[in-house]
């Protein structure tokens, strides 16, 4: 998961232009409804920034609050993603 947590991070700060650090972002660091770069327009982004980094596909029925609720949340779904292909 480190390997994942650390480009999730990663990609969260670039694709949302936060100005936090990746290494300011924990695992339980709040994202929906914390951070007002991740509006409707910005989970657009930030999907298809993580399907383009780690070659998977986010179908259209995976999308929920829960799925980025966290720093933790999200890199778990892309974890289980990464694990099924």
């Amino acid at each position: 998961m480190d390997d994942t947590f650390d480009a999730v991070r990663e990609v969260l700060v670039e694709t949302l232009e936060l100005q936090q650090r990746p290494d300011d972002l924990h695992a339980d660091t709040a994202l929906f409804g914390s951070l007002p770069e991740l509006d409707s327009f910005g989970v657009v982004q930030l999907v298809a920034a993580l399907e383009q980094r780690f070659g998977i596909t986010v179908d259209d029925d995976e999308f929920g609050a829960e799925l980025f609720e966290t720093v933790g949340t999200l890199t778990e779904f892309v974890d289980a993603k990464l694990a099924a292909a």
